[in-house]
């Protein structure tokens, strides 16, 4: 679109009237180039009282070349010839410092510019400073111009001194936050509630509640009281002093509300949560979305859906609830249905907590396409892969089949974490690549990427469906010797698998025997059906006695039991299990396996034919079966 001046006009060529009634109305690029050639040709660009007021019209805008352009003539115009006044260069240290992630850094250096270059600082350029040394977690940073700030008048100064207490709780350290808090011969009710809301996020809950307690009364307000009922809240024992101090308020807003909800649904009391929502004034969606998620933690997805549908305004918070929910209950289908409708009938435009709960999805239903899609729009839409969104998709690809597409989303991935290494090693072991994932874990200790327990549950399962014991026990050993984690339960369970497929069943024997914890019914069922499946009695028997005195209601321990005897021809000592199986009234399981095609489950039974394409599974079952047939070629070649 071109921006146009109206001909009627009898503004001389040399008015910046004309360019100043066209700055509200610029969104794009082009806009922004127009507007620069015509300051270019007509001499304008030298016109401070014109530069400064495109600056003052585009630096706050959402469009980005706008903000750009804006800095661009701050930069070529003013930054270094009206150094004298620091308004500018406050509100570009602004535009840094409460931008993006990856801009924040650059608005210490601004700030900094502003020091080498001898402009005046002022509190709020030192209020900027600290508010990007908040954002960015910069400690040491925030440090130095604490330490700056003592040496000036203005060091004292009581919104300082607050915005240092707000720097270094932000950046974790509360010891520092409490020194300027108990060393300020003035507080205020921000100074107070900055502090008890560091306490009650620190899981200090008492400190807080003696500052509170402290407080003089005209210095509480909704903050004091909401910071606290929201720190009680959050445990069983809390909750009440919560409903006391909720009760007492002088006046409560949709926050205390919504904390006290919050509350009851964290502990259990979802008719105290119900309660509180009824006799709510006033709701918002996440009053709406508390109860939603609450109903869906309990299984009560229909009452969470009924209420989804009485909301008057839905939003994108509002159907991510309603997509967790449907996917902690395992309704991907309904997830994915809510998913649509909010893109569609709605409107809304998926954040990244959207992305997340629609590729888990996704990854249940092995909808590939739809994952294919996703994956689209997210690098339509630049959005970055460097957090957990990448290892969803990871992970995704992964459970859909398409190990490839895994692999080459993690290798596009610049910025990895342990949870995208942790996501390809897991994603290899479930495709039975054990080798590439042993390769990869040992690319993460040559590239000095620290691994944690789930690095190491995913290396070992590889390992075990690999056959790799030398590398499944190395692991094991760089696991307790170099970075000295402790196994769990999951880790030995691993060992004892690697060690009983590969007939090590005395040796899988010791590791039980050595455990530092007790092994639970899956450490033993799991070497009980390595004896079984290498004809190991000696070990079996008492293994598999051991796991009838622990839970004499499972059948499987029986019939393992029964098949090691019948391999032996111990016919005697097979009538014995199976009567005692007769007694307890336990039947053998039958084995079944099954595959979800289209969101619907076919489950199949040993010796089954009640599947209604029966006819056709056996069919396709036995020309796989017969040597000539193209696909068993295909297969051998492969």
């Amino acid at each position: 679109m071109q921006l146009r001046v109206s001909a009627n006009w009898n503004q001389p060529w040399n008015s910046t009237l004309p360019t100043l009634l066209l700055l509200p109305k610029c969104n794009s690029q082009n806009h922004v180039n127009q507007i620069h050639a015509r300051i270019i040709t007509t001499g304008f660009i030298h016109n401070t009282s014109l530069t400064t007021k495109i600056i003052l019209n585009f630096i706050s805008s959402p469009h980005t070349p706008l903000l750009q352009f804006a800095r661009y003539v701050f930069f070529s115009r003013h930054a270094f010839q009206d150094s004298r006044d620091p308004f500018l260069w406050n509100l570009i240290i602004k535009s840094y410092s409460h931008g993006s992630q990856p801009t924040i850094t650059k608005a210490l250096t601004l700030f900094s510019h502003m020091l080498h270059n001898g402009v005046p600082v002022d509190r709020f350029s030192f209020s900027l400073a600290l508010k990007a040394c908040s954002r960015a977690a910069l400690l040491k940073e925030g440090m130095q111009i604490h330490g700056f700030l003592a040496k000036l008048l203005i060091g004292s100064d009581l919104f300082l001194q607050n915005c240092l207490i707000s720097c270094y709780l932000r950046c974790g350290c509360l010891e520092l936050a409490h020194q300027v808090f108990s060393r300020m011969e003035k507080l205020d009710s921000v100074s107070y509630n900055t502090m008890i809301d560091g306490y009650v996020k620190c899981g200090m809950i008492d400190s807080a509640r003696l500052l509170f307690d402290r407080m003089p009364l005209e210095d509480k307000n909704l903050n004091s009281w909401n910071s606290m009922i929201c720190g009680y809240a959050q445990s069983e024992d809390g909750l009440q002093v919560a409903w006391e101090l909720f009760d007492n308020m002088p006046q409560r807003d949709l926050v205390s509300w919504n904390s006290m909800i919050d509350g009851c649904i964290k502990c259990g009391k979802m008719e105290d949560a119900s309660h509180l929502f009824d006799r709510m004034p006033k709701r918002d969606v996440v009053s709406w979305a508390s109860m939603i998620d609450g109903y869906a933690k309990l299984g009560s997805v229909e009452i969470a859906a009924a209420m989804f549908k009485q909301m008057p305004n839905r939003d994108v918070i509002a159907c991510n609830a309603m997509m967790a929910g449907y996917l902690q209950n395992r309704f991907f289908m309904e997830a994915l249905a809510v998913f649509d409708y909010m893109i569609g009938e709605c409107n809304l435009k998926p954040d990244a907590t959207t992305l997340l709960i629609v590729l888990s999805a996704i990854a249940q239903l092995g909808y590939l396409d739809e994952g294919r899609n996703i994956h689209g729009y997210i690098e339509a839409n630049r959005i970055s892969l460097g957090g957990k969104l990448g290892v969803a998709l990871i992970d995704m690809y992964s459970k859909c089949g398409s190990i490839e597409d895994a692999m080459s989303v993690f290798g596009n991935i610049e910025e990895k974490d342990v949870d995208h290494w942790n996501a390809m090693i897991c994603g290899l072991a479930i495709h039975g690549l054990g080798e590439l994932a042993f390769d990869l874990f040992m690319e993460m200790e040559t590239l000095s990427v620290v691994p944690d327990d789930i690095t190491f549950i995913g290396v070992l399962s590889a390992c075990a469906h690999a056959g790799l014991v030398k590398e499944g026990l190395m692991c094991f050993e760089i696991m307790r010797r170099i970075h000295r984690l402790e196994p769990k339960l999951q880790h030995f369970g691993c060992i004892i698998d690697i060690l009983g497929r590969a007939g090590k069943l005395e040796e899988a024997w010791k590791v039980v025997e050595e455990m530092p914890i007790e092994p639970n019914d899956v450490i033993w069922r799991t070497l009980l059906s390595a004896c079984n499946n290498h004809g190991n009695l000696k070990i079996g028997e008492p293994v598999a006695k051991h796991l009838i005195s622990l839970d004499f209601s499972n059948s499987s321990s029986y019939v393992l039991l029964s098949n090691m005897y019948a391999g032996f021809g111990m016919w005697s000592n097979v009538k014995r299990v199976r009567t005692l199986m007769k007694e307890q009234n336990l039947k053998k399981i039958p084995g079944c396996s099954w595959i979800e095609l289209d969101g619907i489950v076919h489950e199949f039974l040993v010796q089954d034919k009640s599947h209604p394409q029966v006819t056709e599974i056996c069919s396709l079952l036995d020309y796989m079966s017969t040597p000539n047939s193209e696909i068993t070629h295909c297969r051998n070649w492969t």
